[in-house]
């Protein structure tokens, strides 16, 4: 009987994913890898938007989040914190009128207009053509956590963005130091974290504090070859 009844359940909760939905902007979801969102980070965003749409819940807690994505509470926060420190997610303080109580709730516009701009301009590029951009554009830096990425060729887990975030945060490594570290672990084909972390390590160590002497460095024990 419990097992009829939690089937019957089942079917219940089945109708109701069927009939309703969380409004995401279409545009973000084609502009999120072009802004440098991973896909974890869109995950999060999308959960904002479920909490908010759905459950009326204007600010998650790290908590709250970190059980919808299997993630710890910490991994969260880091995520949170990058967003918020590349200006896509803010946190807006509210007063109710009637209450007086003061309440906090996530603010994406931010999100929202960096992917209309990044849209704007892959408009832009497919009016111009190939050619008339390819003689206009200036190189333009992929996002840190884009360029792992694209090395490793798969999505980041949530503990390596952590990782990322706490070099560029609590050891105050240069983001090029650490694209440098990278392109050194591709050379020494040693393509895994825990080489790049010995390698900045090393680096802080002997003082190392940028490309130019990770460089002089590296070749020193390279018998002055290049590497690059």
């Amino acid at each position: 009987m419990k097992t009829d009844m939690w089937k019957a359940y089942a079917r219940g909760m089945a109708a109701a994913m069927n009939s309703g939905g969380v409004v995401i902007p279409a545009g973000l979801l084609r502009a999120y890898r072009g802004i440098g969102l991973t896909d974890t980070e869109m995950l999060l965003i999308i959960q904002l938007f479920m909490y908010r749409q759905l459950e009326g819940v204007e600010f998650p807690t790290p908590e709250q989040l970190a059980d919808r994505l299997g993630l710890t509470s910490k991994a969260v926060g880091q995520l949170l914190g990058r967003l918020m420190k590349e200006g896509l997610l803010a946190i807006d303080e509210q007063m109710d009128s009637i209450s007086g109580v003061q309440s906090e709730r996530y603010n994406w516009n931010g999100l929202i207009i960096r992917s209309a701009e990044w849209l704007a301009d892959e408009a832009r590029k497919s009016a111009m053509g190939p050619e008339r951009e390819q003689r206009n554009s200036e190189p333009k830096a992929a996002d840190l956590f884009t360029v792992f990425e694209q090395e490793f060729g798969r999505p980041l887990s949530p503990m390596e963005c952590e990782t990322i975030s706490a070099w560029l945060d609590q050891d105050r490594y240069q983001e090029e130091l650490i694209r440098f570290a990278l392109k050194e672990s591709v050379f020494a084909g040693k393509l895994h974290f825990r080489y790049i972390d010995r390698i900045l390590i090393e680096w802080s160590r002997n003082r190392v504090t940028n490309v130019d002497e990770a460089r002089a460095y590296t070749n020193k024990f390279r018998g002055g070859r290049g590497s690059s």
